[in-house]
């Protein structure tokens, strides 16, 4: 017996080692195409605006501090990660690097040293930014950011999951093929399309949080030759990512083009939705600053998406249950606490007013398969985002002061199956984890405010 656990034990060591000697195995990738046709201060601008798109200020930066300084605090499976320093600091920052160092870090996830970025930071989406674009964020972060020395904060990973070596096995088994950098893979109808394409795939990476994730922890689909590819996404920040395909209920199928651009202009349409926090901080740091034709193409872009095959919900105008609310009639519990904490807003019939109070008839966020975010908006509430286009940040307050786990998931099951939506009920189960989700987001948030080793 003892021979064969050494045995096994000495195999187990022989796989680690051959593990790590893969992982150590350099990556070999093109040199950047630098243009040189460019003037540095329209090169200088072409990269803030694709430094834009890409929202890299939202994750990089932290309120109060100055842009791009790093520190903010990312949740992930295995802990806390920090956003680095991408000033152009030539101590604690990205000014020492090359072009090429660069490029290895945002569209491969190699830093100069040889180390795996953690895959929070989503080269495997940035992998398709063209050379073009590259040289102009390289050119933007150098020459147009002031540099700030701030020192990057270790990641809050326990030991051994913090050890680096092994992200590289998964970056090479997972991640984006170094020989695709600058490409696109689909095949596009107009010329359009394929812009939409590109932001959505590219710089906007919208798949990092609206595509589900294998057990390994990637994306299932890359891009629409995947039918799960933004089909909807995990739980971020408390929130659900929608799916943003052609669903008719919880997609995008009963929203028009001028619809999707309202929202990523403005943080809200006519009738459809407004967004929760995270998508708040998107359509305020980025996509409410790109041109109207951008904005067009990633339009057009998700309309053309299909449906996916599975659908948990669906919705038909039935006007039951406004009558049945006009004429005092509240047969269930639910319909009780409607009219009496959502009524005055969304009003008896739920339609709402345009882009104040969204409609919950027919509402993608009502109808989705999982109703964390119908959850929380009514424990916590919401707030829209403050945009150039529309400034008023009207908001909803939340309820969990006054509602039960049980009269939260009463409303939520109500919400879901009346109106002409039609979706699975919601439990006080359920409630109750959002509600303690809430509670702790809230204690983790305090707790940092008041850690004096938080990057300034």
């Amino acid at each position: 017996m003892k021979k064969i656990l050494l045995t096994l034990l000495a195999l187990a060591l022989l796989v680690l080692l051959a593990l790590f000697v893969y992982a150590r195995l350099p990556t070999e990738t093109r040199p950047v195409t630098a243009s040189g046709g460019m003037e540095r201060a329209a090169m200088i601008e072409r990269g803030r605006y694709v430094a834009t798109a890409s929202d890299c200020v939202a994750c990089h930066s932290t309120p109060g501090g100055a842009a791009f300084a790093g520190g903010l605090p990312i949740a992930s499976p295995i802990g806390t990660i920090y956003s680095t320093n991408i000033t152009p600091d030539r101590k604690t920052g990205i000014g020492e690097y090359s072009l090429d160092d660069f490029d290895r870090a945002v569209r491969h996830g190699i830093t100069p040293h040889g180390d795996t970025l953690y895959p929070a930071m989503p080269y495997p989406s940035y992998v398709r930014l063209t050379d073009a674009d590259i040289e102009a964020m390289y050119t933007y972060f150098m020459h147009g950011v002031a540099p700030a020395q701030a020192e990057n904060r270790p990641a809050g990973i326990r030991w051994p999951l913090s050890m680096r070596w092994p992200l590289a096995i998964w970056r090479k088994q997972f991640g984006p093929d170094p020989a695709q950098a600058g490409k696109m893979q689909g095949s596009y109808p107009d010329e359009e399309i394929a812009r939409g394409a590109y932001l959505v795939q590219g710089p906007g990476h919208c798949g990092s949080c609206h595509t589900p994730r294998a057990l390994t922890l990637q994306e299932k689909a890359m891009d629409e030759s995947g039918a799960e590819y933004l089909a909807g996404g995990q739980v971020i920040d408390g929130w659900l990512a929608v799916n943003l395909r052609g669903n008719k209920a919880d997609g995008l199928g009963n929203w028009s083009r001028q619809d999707i651009i309202d929202v990523l202009k403005t943080g809200r349409s006519e009738r459809h939705a407004v967004v929760g926090r995270p998508m708040a901080d998107v359509v305020q740091h980025s996509t409410q600053h790109l041109t109207d034709a951008d904005l067009g193409a990633i339009a057009a872009y998700l309309k053309s998406l299909p449906a996916t095959q599975q659908d948990p919900s669906s919705f038909v105008a039935n006007p039951q249950t406004a009558s049945e609310l006009r004429a005092g009639v509240n047969n269930s519990r639910g319909a009780e606490l409607y009219v009496d904490n959502c009524a005055a807003c969304h009003r008896s019939d739920a339609e709402g007013y345009p882009r104040v109070f969204p409609s919950l008839a027919g509402n993608s966020t009502i109808l989705a398969k999982d109703p964390t975010t119908l959850v929380r908006l009514v424990l916590e509430g919401s707030e829209m985002p403050s945009t150039v286009h529309a400034p008023s940040n009207l908001g909803m307050p939340g309820f969990a002061e006054r509602l039960s786990d049980a009269d939260v998931a009463e409303l939520g099951t109500f919400l879901r199956g009346s109106f002409g939506n039609k979706a699975p009920a919601v439990t006080a189960t359920q409630v109750a984890k959002v509600r303690r989700d809430i509670e702790k987001m809230r204690t983790e948030h305090d707790e940092a405010a008041h850690d004096p080793t938080e990057v300034e």
